[in-house]
């Protein structure tokens, strides 16, 4: 009788860590194969918006280009659509010399709508709405507790700093200056 008393408090107190360890894994679980489906068209597009904004396009001699770069919050399919709350990260990269010059860049979550096209398979951008200034409710209206936990955490340039040396020929060890 003794043990009992003294196992079932503990054996409770076990379930109720493993579920709330189930509820918080599952609750940030991104279907990585459906990521990697949608993500070329989310950064495709997030690069064709941002051109023709930066600083460093008014001067030519940089040959500045767009770099960005999509992290999934929350991700949901539903026959041919897909509902993909992200949070993006563009940045403006131009080249003077042996330096790597960034120009421009944001941060930004959005929520962006995807629809496979069944001829070529991957996926079309159909809509797309990002975080309006000083809105403070909006990430908790359209992400999942776990994405909008996740929103405003700053996000690693490193990889785009690594593509845009690529891009412009540059070594892995070129610096990085401000335009």
């Amino acid at each position: 009788m003794t043990s009992i008393r003294i196992w079932g408090p503990g054996a409770g107190a076990v379930v109720v860590l493993v579920a709330a360890g189930v509820w918080a894994r599952g609750s940030s679980a991104v279907d990585a194969g459906l990521w990697a489906d949608v993500r070329p068209a989310i950064e495709a597009r997030l690069v064709t918006q941002s051109a023709g904004n930066g600083a460093g396009e008014s001067e030519p001699s940089l040959r500045s280009r767009w770099f960005c770069r999509a992290e999934a919050l929350d991700l949901t399919e539903s026959g041919d659509l897909v509902r993909a709350g992200v949070d993006t990260l563009c940045l403006e990269y131009g080249v003077r010399g042996d330096a790597l010059m960034e120009c421009s860049g944001a941060q930004i979550p959005q929520v962006i709508r995807l629809e496979r096209d069944r001829t070529s398979g991957g996926y079309r951008v159909v809509s797309q709405e990002e975080e309006p200034d000083d809105d403070a409710e909006w990430g908790e209206e359209h992400f999942s507790p776990y994405g909008e936990s996740r929103l405003n955490q700053e996000m690693e340039s490193a990889g785009l700093q690594a593509a845009a040396r690529t891009h412009f020929g540059l070594p892995a060890t070129a610096p990085v200056r401000n335009c």
